[in-house]
């Protein structure tokens, strides 16, 4: 399944005999509340899952969306309507930054047939398909969650990365340069890192580019023959470098991008590590 479906693609298998679950992970730093969407308005038979408590555990020494315990996360899907032999689809609002998320968790989890809506919920509006406001209902899914599919670093391999190979950061270039930081106690970026916006994936409306242009942005981050792993501010919106990366063809699904989970909120929560400031990696 390729990771990125359409909204009349997604609106096909659901009109057919196995259709996926769906996921609506609609979120943004600060509010306002995804849940308060949901309600508004969701696709029909989309199940709502929190990013703070379904798809990542409690914030602590590995940042603010540290990855969740494989148990609880079994139990999240399987309420969700999650099945091992169905695919599975996952909407934001619109650009799939957060979709990619829940993309990703599934993945590292151990199911292959994973896609985030093209657009998100604002293009399925847009499309002239239907939505609804009545709770989802799902029969419970049978995934059974083997996490460890996804590679993963822990601070230490991030440094490592980001000197010996090439460590994406996709926050906003101002963060990366350290002029501002609306949510850690630290401005900046690990030293050695590249900046990698994670905006400049997706078009005006919220579509994700053409694979060709994604090659381009790959090209100047100059990531070709070497290991790459990225990181954002708690490890959410890093995860669409991970799926941008693999839809353009720059990773393969067996050779994927590694994500720092714990991001720039585990990182500069240790006052002895580096920080770096400015335009270059430092």
């Amino acid at each position: 399944m390729h990771p990125v479906i359409s909204p009349d693609g997604l609106a096909r298998l659901l009109a057919g005999p196995a259709p996926p679950a769906v996921l609506d992970v609609r979120w943004t730093l600060g509010g306002p509340a995804g849940r308060d969407e949901y309600d508004s308005g969701h696709l029909p038979g989309a199940e709502f899952l929190d990013v703070d408590t379904d798809l990542a555990g409690a914030a602590g020494a590995g940042g603010r969306h540290p990855l969740p315990d494989p148990t609880a996360l079994q139990h999240t899907l399987r309420a969700a309507g999650v099945r091992s032999d169905r695919p599975v689809v996952a909407y934001d609002s619109a650009d799939g930054s957060v979709a990619a998320r829940a993309w990703w968790l599934l993945r590292w989890a151990g199911h292959r047939e994973v896609a985030v809506l093209d657009g998100g919920y604002r293009a399925w509006t847009a499309h002239g398909l239907p939505v609804s406001i009545r709770p989802a209902a799902p029969e419970p899914g049978t995934i059974t969650v083997r996490p460890g599919v996804m590679p993963v670093l822990d601070t230490g391999q991030a440094a490592a990365l980001a000197r010996d190979g090439v460590l994406l950061d996709a926050r906003a270039a101002a963060r990366y340069r350290g002029e501002v930081e609306p949510v850690d106690p630290k401005a900046g970026h690990v030293p050695g890192a590249r900046s990698a916006p994670f905006t400049a994936l997706t078009d005006a409306e919220g579509r994700w580019l053409p694979p060709r242009r994604v090659r381009e942005l790959a090209a100047g981050w100059g990531i070709a023959g070497r290991p790459v792993g990225a990181y954002c501010g708690s490890g959410v919106t890093a995860c669409a470098l991970v799926l941008a990366l693999e839809h353009a063809g720059v990773s393969d699904p067996d050779h994927p991008v590694a994500l720092y989970p714990g991001s720039w909120s585990q990182w500069c929560a240790d006052s002895s590590r580096p920080v770096a400031t400015g335009p270059h990696p430092g």
